[in-house]
């Protein structure tokens, strides 16, 4: 039962003022004594205003962004009009070294009514490459698919496949689907290739689809300094990475979604 602040007080007077133990008056009361001695303090340190009940919100939200990260990423969408909501994302966490998703930079945008228009630009992909590949390690596509464990949680599979031969180069399972575990992967490839160990006139060139850990700078920067090239696919044409795809579904592998698998 809830009591008013009033009712509280009342009730803090019959105990200061009954002849009987406070113990016994609030058993008589049917009110717990932490509850009374809870009130008691409160109104010790606050008087009355100490007696009216408190907000059950929190008065911080943990997650929050603050207000002044908010007016940087406003600033850099005004500065940068040609970005998307996840390129800004990227952007910003790479020159403001502080975490942004591509969720939050959207509702932030929206809330300074700056998004006027779907957050994609539809590009009409090609049915095939203009420039097929005709040798091995001319061309390396990659990819994330994900998979649940049941009683584990989720965990993803980094892969790096040779367009040409669709041979599997390299693989590492990983706990998160950031940057460096698509350097990591790549390290794998070059180790397993020999192209890490041999002089070659051209590193093969990596092509990607547009997740955050792949138009990162840190990767970009990773590619520069390995003399690799990178092309991405045009969004919402999964067609672009269906050789990965097709290599995935011949080895059982999920192409990604809610897998439950048991230990």
């Amino acid at each position: 039962m809830r009591y008013s602040a009033s009712e509280k007080l009342e009730i803090i007077d019959l105990v200061e003022g009954s002849h009987l133990s406070a113990r016994q008056t609030l058993a008589k009361l049917g009110i717990p004594r932490t509850t009374f001695y809870r009130w008691y303090d409160r109104y010790l340190q606050r008087g009355e205003a100490g007696l009216k009940d408190q907000s059950p919100k929190p008065k911080h939200v943990w997650n929050r962004i603050p207000d002044e990260v908010r007016r940087r990423v406003v600033k850099l969408a005004l500065k940068e009009t040609e970005l998307s909501p996840r390129e800004l994302a990227v952007t910003f966490t790479d020159t403001e070294r502080y975490f942004v998703s591509e969720a939050s930079v959207y509702r932030v945008l929206k809330a300074h009514d700056l998004i006027t228009s779907p957050a994609f630009i539809v590009i009409k992909a090609a049915s095939e490459f203009k420039d097929k590949t005709t040798a091995i390690n001319q061309l390396w596509q990659t990819d994330f698919t994900y998979l649940k464990i049941i009683g584990w949680g989720w965990f993803y599979l980094s892969t790096i496949l040779d367009d040409y031969s669709r041979y599997i180069i390299a693989w590492k399972l990983c706990t998160n689907m950031r940057t460096e575990d698509v350097t990591d992967t790549l390290d794998l490839a070059l180790q397993a290739s020999g192209c890490d160990q041999v002089h070659v006139v051209h590193k093969p060139r990596l092509l990607s689809d547009n997740g955050s850990s792949y138009v990162s700078g840190e990767l970009a920067e990773w590619l520069q300094d390995k003399g690799m090239k990178h092309s991405r696919g045009a969004p919402y044409h999964p067609q672009t990475q269906g050789k990965i795809a097709s290599q995935r579904c011949k080895q059982r592998l999920p192409a990604g979604g809610d897998v439950g698998i048991r230990l």
